[in-house]
């Protein structure tokens, strides 16, 4: 038998039950033939793998009341499952509709029936229900984290703001780090419509709420490179070395700029060196050679280069050391370092840049909420300052 036959074996026990129960209290005999004819024609249909014929049946003898609720409610659920949200809708709907359900009841079919209007996209008529079982004590929190998930949905950020607190209060469970990250979807908002004090101001507020949020810190940076404020640009850069040094490599190029805007190539070297020393690694290291490259220190820069790969060994790093052999046209295995160079251009070409740290998910583009567990603040860099 299939998953909705098997499902459905306990909803005709309960049916077969309640006609039993008619036929020892029931007074009309008649009334009780036709109650059995259908129940025994719905197994059939059961039997036969017809599960629709018999869930229509089903339905129809069993009557809402105290001793039946559980069995629309699993009913209901079974429809959403299989896709089939309109008959969902229609059994919780009908429940609701009953003034003969206690409260603990009513809240379970509204919970259901919002569950319902989410599945087929319903979106106001869910959060319309959700904001009703925010009131009920034991369905709080479930509907707070549906209306968190809809507002995440509709970009409706300043209600997803103030639903967060809402659940935070709730649930006694942290949200600062999710909501530092609706700040930041403000943010790249108005930045986009060129209100570049108001989301100055939003960012303000997610570091605020969050003084850890590397989204926020990258966020100020760019706006202060916007107005030419590179000493604001440089502050909001340098301080995602306290927040996650994990994205470091995010910040390189950036900083870069500033200080080249500046004249004060000299300090960038210099701090480069300090992040080196500190955290090792690719990406200041790459910086540093081209540095070297473009003084004409072609020798000093492949011994500093061979030096931090035997430290920590990378493929851009022997990507950039194949660059330099390749310089010597004269070497002996010329070819083979061009087979070579080609050949870690590819693996570069094709390999992800940033991993999901809870679903591992991988990709080439930084997304602060993963596409795939729709986690926030889990993807970093796969390549590491320190790799």
């Amino acid at each position: 038998m299939g998953e909705l036959v098997w499902l459905l074996l306990p909803i005709a026990a309960t049916v077969g039950w309640l006609t039993a129960r008619h036929n020892v209290f029931g007074q009309p005999s008649s009334s009780t033939s036709t109650l059995s004819a259908d129940y025994f024609k719905g197994l059939k249909y059961l039997l036969n793998e017809e599960p629709d014929k018999a869930i229509d049946i089903f339905i129809r003898l069993i009557d809402v009341d105290s001793d039946t609720v559980e069995t629309h409610l699993a009913l209901g659920t079974l429809f959403r499952r299989r896709g089939e949200v309109n008959r969902a809708i229609r059994i919780h709907q009908n429940l609701t509709a009953r003034t003969n359900l206690s409260i603990q009841q009513r809240y379970l079919a509204l919970l259901e029936l919002g569950l319902d209007f989410r599945r087929a996209g319903l979106l106001d008529r869910a959060e319309s229900i959700f904001q009703q079982l925010t009131s009920s004590h034991e369905h709080r929190i479930t509907a707070y984290q549906q209306l968190l998930d809809i507002y995440q949905q509709e970009h409706e950020w300043e209600s997803a703001i103030e639903t967060a607190l809402q659940l935070e209060s709730a649930s006694h469970v942290k949200m600062h780090r999710v909501i530092a990250q609706y700040y930041c979807e403000q943010v790249e908002l108005l930045r986009q419509h060129g209100q570049r004090d108001k989301a100055l101001q939003a960012i303000q507020l997610a570091l605020k709420i969050d003084n850890r949020c590397v989204r926020a810190s990258l966020l100020e940076g760019q706006l202060a490179l916007d107005i030419d404020d590179t000493a604001l640009a440089i502050a909001a850069f340098k301080r995602v070395e306290q927040q996650d040094s994990d994205y470091l490599p995010e910040i390189i190029e950036p900083l870069q700029t500033c200080y080249r805007q500046l004249g004060q190539q000299q300090d960038f070297k210099e701090y480069l060196y300090h992040l080196l020393e500190r955290y090792g690694g690719v990406a200041p290291t790459l910086l540093l050679v081209k540095s070297l490259r473009e003084q004409g220190h072609e020798q000093q820069a492949v011994d500093f280069m061979v030096k931090q790969l035997h430290k920590y060994p990378s493929l851009s790093g022997l990507d950039q050391l194949l660059d330099l052999a390749l310089l010597d046209t004269h070497h002996i295995t010329h070819e083979h370092f061009l087979l070579l160079k080609d050949m870690t251009g590819q693996l570069m070409k094709n390999r992800p840049l940033y991993k999901c740290n809870y679903c591992g998910f991988k990709g080439k583009s930084l997304h602060w909420l993963c596409p795939s567990c729709r986690q926030w603040n889990t993807i970093k860099p796969l390549e590491r300052i320190t790799d």
